[in-house]
């Protein structure tokens, strides 16, 4: 492909276009666009149990920490809020946790993703995009509209390379109203 510059830099545009195309879907004779939102795992979905209370499992606690790690209160709750506003729901985490990993994890929680980014597909990502200095997250790169994060840094990085992130630090009781009012905001500049 590097011997046609141009046309990889077509197939990545192609790609990206028919991708938001995708997000579009019909509603109330009219199109409205799906949001995409990513969450990441590290003290944000996933605390520990010092730092945030943890949701509660069907599985017994031995094979459950077997299985996966504790899912932060409210996790379940918020996405069937997204899932109802209609709302893509997606992992994003700079961890080398495995695709399949964060899935069957989130699944024994009863939560379903539609994406999941880990180091690897970051990193491709930000190949394709050509990054000298890369950020250590590019929702964009994804259709990612919104990402949640604890890091302020992340948030930093967003602002610099304009994408919208959400903090929501590991002991904040009301982190889902937080995401919920940030997925109002990213609405109301779609409609404008």
């Amino acid at each position: 492909m590097s011997a046609y510059p141009t046309l990889s830099k077509f197939q990545t545009l192609t790609r990206q276009l028919s991708k938001s195309v995708q997000r579009f879907k019909p509603g109330q004779g009219s199109l409205h666009p799906q949001i995409r939102i990513s969450f990441d795992v590290d003290d944000t979905l996933a605390c520990q149990p010092h730092h945030a209370a943890e949701e509660h499992s069907r599985l017994p606690a031995a094979l459950h920490r077997w299985l996966g790690e504790p899912l932060r209160t409210g996790t379940r709750r918020l996405t069937r809020e997204l899932r109802r506003q209609g709302c893509s729901i997606w992992v994003y985490t700079s961890s080398g946790r495995t695709p399949s990993y964060i899935r069957r994890w989130l699944m024994l929680y009863g939560v379903h993703v539609d994406g999941v980014v880990n180091s690897v597909r970051h990193s491709h990502a930000l190949n394709v995009h050509g990054f000298a200095n890369a950020p250590s997250k590019f929702p964009p790169a994804f259709g990612i509209d919104l990402h949640v994060d604890d890091s302020e840094g992340v948030q930093i990085e967003g602002n610099d390379y304009g994408f919208r992130v959400v903090v929501v630090r590991p002991d904040d009781e009301n982190w889902a109203q937080r995401v919920i009012e940030a997925v109002a905001e990213v609405r109301a500049t779609q409609l404008v």
